[in-house]
């Protein structure tokens, strides 16, 4: 094997041996968020409201109001369905 092969499949190792360890500490994390979802579960929080406002507090404020206003005049739409439906 010459030095160049040497070079170019230690450098290949340290990048495999990189991602292997990143994902060994994703997995330690996501261990970690299980245990605090558990802990909250325990106290009696909802965890599934938990999530969304986590899931929430990651969009900007601009795609929150859009989707909230999106969200608001779909509902009005399909009460105002079931009136008339009902009405019918």
């Amino acid at each position: 094997m010459s030095e160049f092969e040497g070079q170019v499949g230690a450098r290949i190792r340290s990048i495999i041996e990189r991602v292997e360890n990143v994902e060994a500490e994703i997995k330690e994390l996501n261990e970690g968020k299980k245990e605090i979802f558990a802990e909250a579960k325990a106290d009696g929080f909802d965890t599934k409201v938990l999530k969304e406002i986590i899931k929430m507090r990651k969009e900007e404020k601009a795609e929150r109001d859009e989707r909230d206003a999106l969200l608001d005049l779909y509902m009005r739409a399909i009460e105002g369905a079931e009136v008339q439906s009902k009405a019918a």
